[in-house]
């Protein structure tokens, strides 16, 4: 059936590919066709075209137990990161603060009313936070979340958190309308976020907001620690400051880049 609310140019067959790449996941990383016709309410013959289709583009391959997903998957996310430039400007800024912190650092966007990681230093924790490229959290109980959502205007706030997590985590913190304009109230007026185990158990963090060369919040840069080994006041005495320092000179570095002409060379 077509979807409903779609404009004159939306094209059907592209965003059923999409969801059927979308199927996959770490619960069901092989499907039968049956399940991916069930998961996206396809009907079996759409579900086997584009499956073919995506396994000739070589985005899908066949399995043992019907269809699995390849790593060329992971160019559709790189082009992303890379058009922005983001991971480039980061990468030195961000192993430094982890060889720092002894803590994995990450920078992560919002992407409706969750956070979607672009890139992370990362230091081997017996207990961590299970994160890589890709991973999504809702963003209000996050460090990374907070300092972008305090960024935008009270009818872009409501309008971004109306959208539902597509992250598939529940969060031990969901205020009410009130605790949440306080909570981000409290991010603007000093510029960086905090979140005690506000997501699951025995992780916190701090964060700061990464501006463009205009000064609009792009994305965000945090430090993430376990509670048994960091207290608070260790993250906010030792590891904000570090942390504040290496987000003003990634957001210096951003700006240089955009600032930078663009030069397109003539096809050879």
């Amino acid at each position: 059936m077509p979807r409903e609310g779609t404009g004159p140019d939306f094209i059907e067959a592209l965003a059923r590919g999409l969801d059927v790449i979308r199927a996959f996941s770490a619960t069901r990383p092989a499907m039968t066709l049956a399940e991916v016709a069930g998961a996206t309410g396809l009907a079996r013959p759409t579900a086997r075209r584009i499956l073919l289709t995506l396994t000739e583009l070589g985005y899908v391959r066949s399995a043992d137990r019907g269809y699995v997903l390849t790593p060329r998957v992971l160019d559709l996310g790189a082009a992303y990161v890379g058009s922005m430039g983001l991971w480039d400007v980061a990468r030195p800024h961000l192993e430094a603060l982890s060889a720092r912190t002894h803590e994995s650092c990450s920078i992560a966007q919002l992407d409706g009313s969750d956070i979607v990681y672009v890139a992370r230093a990362s230091v081997p924790k017996i207990v961590s936070l299970a994160v890589q490229i890709g991973t999504r959290f809702p963003a209000l109980p996050t460090s990374l979340g907070k300092v972008q959502l305090a960024a935008l205007s009270p009818d872009e706030l409501d309008r971004v958190l109306a959208e539902p997590t597509r992250s598939g985590l529940t969060p031990r913190w969901t205020p009410s309308v009130e605790e949440r304009d306080a909570a981000l109230r409290e991010v603007r007026a000093r510029g960086w976020a905090l979140t005690d185990e506000q997501l699951t158990l025995g992780i916190r963090s701090v964060a700061a907001p990464l501006r463009d060369g205009s000064g609009r919040v792009v994305a965000g840069v945090n430090v993430n620690c376990h509670a048994a080994e960091t207290s608070v006041e260790y993250l906010v005495e030792h590891h904000l400051p570090l942390l504040l320092a290496t987000a003003g000179e990634i957001s210096a570095d951003f700006a240089r880049r955009e600032s930078l002409p663009h030069v397109t060379l003539p096809a050879s």
